[in-house]
Order: structure tokens, then sequence, then C-alpha cells
């Protein structure tokens, strides 16, 4: 804990510096602008020190890595023990040609799968239905069967790459054809890993790509994540998104309190259908924005 004595002595020098050192330097290079702010609207200061921090022990009680309440990471170790996965968002107008992607992807040193699934199948449809017209295979592969998730993951060892595919309405019919196809190479589900998108309340919010109400698409995402919270003990059965909601236009404050608000909203949810916060808590992932002012990214 900082001490009466250093806190005195850091003020008055704080105080000279102010006085002496800066108007040399605002002489010699003067600020483009009267004040900073942040993206979100938030004043940056020209220096922060110890001063800042009205709490002090707060300040000095910043736990330890992988320790509650975790402002130093959630792991021990952080990247310094595992490298994040590596994998590039994807997906061709045809399994076909997504499943050549991929296989390229994983020749080149990619650690993991990013699917990304086309207009139609983000919203439920087959590719012949009428709505589909003029977005089939645009913006990503078609999914209609199960025979395409065969074709797309064909040659592809499911039980030693994860998966992250970007779907929500449709998530159970998806995440049953990748299990499916799983089985069908021998891959039991109990150890698949990777990632369902599976948030649907950010689309009331961000994205828009909504199917159902409110109060069915969180019945939906609770059954998928008691399911994989009982047979898929590696998987995510949720990445709880603010990324779409800051592209949406919100601040990074903004951003934060939509999302955490989900996420307590899915939480609050699973809890009401009698399972233990700690059977499904861990898995519950996040995606959050990285915009380009560094310290309120890092803040947030």
């Amino acid at each position: 804990m900082f001490d009466l004595k250093f806190l005195s002595k850091l003020s008055k020098e704080f105080e000279r510096w102010e006085k002496e050192t800066l108007p040399k330097w605002t002489c010699r290079l003067p600020e483009r602008k009267s004040e900073f702010v942040t993206s979100s609207g938030i004043k940056v200061k020209r220096l922060y020190t110890p001063l800042d921090v009205k709490d002090m022990d707060y300040f000095c009680e910043l736990g330890f890595p992988g320790e509650y309440p975790f402002t130093r990471g959630i792991h021990a170790t952080m990247y310094r023990a595992r490298i994040w996965t590596m994998r590039q968002f994807s997906g061709f107008g045809t399994a076909e040609e997504t499943n050549r992607r991929f296989r390229y992807l994983i020749k080149e040193g990619e650690t993991g799968l990013s699917i990304a699934f086309d207009y139609p199948t983000i919203m439920g449809y087959d590719s012949d239905h009428p709505m589909a017209s003029g977005e089939v295979g645009v913006c990503g592969v078609a999914i209609d069967t199960l025979k395409d998730f065969e074709i797309l993951f064909d040659g592809i060892p499911m039980d030693k790459i994860t998966t992250s595919m970007t779907i929500n309405g449709p998530t159970i019919p998806i995440l049953s054809m990748y299990i499916a196809v799983a089985e069908k190479q021998g891959v039991p589900q109990h150890i698949l890993g990777g990632t369902v998108q599976n948030d649907m309340l950010k689309e009331f919010i961000g994205q828009k790509l909504i199917i159902w109400p409110p109060e069915p698409s969180v019945k939906l995402i609770v059954d998928v994540i008691e399911y994989c919270a009982k047979y898929m003990p590696k998987w995510n059965p949720i990445s709880i998104s603010g990324y779409h909601i800051r592209e949406a236009g919100a601040t990074a404050v903004q951003e934060l309190a939509f999302t955490l608000a989900d996420a307590i909203a899915y939480v609050e949810a699973c809890i009401e259908r009698g399972m233990n916060v700690d059977d499904f808590a861990p898995r519950l992932s996040f995606f959050f924005a990285s915009h380009n002012n560094f310290f309120e990214e890092i803040a947030k």
C-alpha cells in the first residue's frame, strides 16, 4: 500500500512537472487538441499516476493471475503456456469448396476452424426455399443436409481440431450434424472441442438476424447449454457476443453493459432450469470487439 509520505512526494513532483517540464515541451510541440477523448467519449488525461487511484486498497489488491477477481487474467500462465488458437473465418459457396479451404488452412498451420455459413443457413432456410433466392453460398457455405456436413469435414480429423461455428438461431440442427459427422468418424461427442455462437439476445441488440422472439430464443439457448454440460464437457455452448453490438454503434461501455446483461440473463435462465452454476459457467465464452484505443480496450 502507498503511504501518505509517498503520495505527498508524488503530488509535489507532479505539480513541479506540470509547472516546469510540461510548458517547455508544449511550447515546442503544442498539443493538437484542447482535450483528447476516446471513441466512446471518455476524456483521457495527459498523464496517470497512483494519485488517480482513489481506493489504494483496491489498487494493491489486484489479485493473482488465475484467481479471483481475475483482474490479471483467468489462467495462471495465460498465453505463456498455451498460445491462442488460430482460426480464419472461412466459408465458400459449397461444402466441397469450403472443405478444400479448410484442408489448405490446416496444412498451412492453422490450429482451429471457424465456419462462415451463408445467409439462408443462418436464418434456418434450405437453399431451395424461395426466401433463399439470390443468397445461397454468397457470404458463406450453404448447409442443408447431413451430407453437406460430411463433405465439409471429409478428411479432417475432428478429434484433433477445434471448430468455431458462427450460428445462432439454427444452433441445434447445426450442432447435431457436427456431432453426427464426428460419430461417423469414430469420434465420440464428449471429446469434441469448439464453440457455437448461440447468442440470440445480441441479435435483437446488434446483428438483427432474428428468427424467434426473446423468450423462446433463450429457452433454446439453455437447451444447448444444458446438453453440452451433460454430454460435451470440452465444448463451449455459447459465445456471448459484444462484438456485433459494438460494430452496430455502441461505445466500449455500452458494449460491456449489453453483453454482460445478456450473460446474466443466460445464467439466470440456466439456474431457473435447475442447473448448478459450476456445471456450466466455466464453459461460457465471450466475444468482444478490439478497437484502437489501447488503454480503453485494456480497461474494458
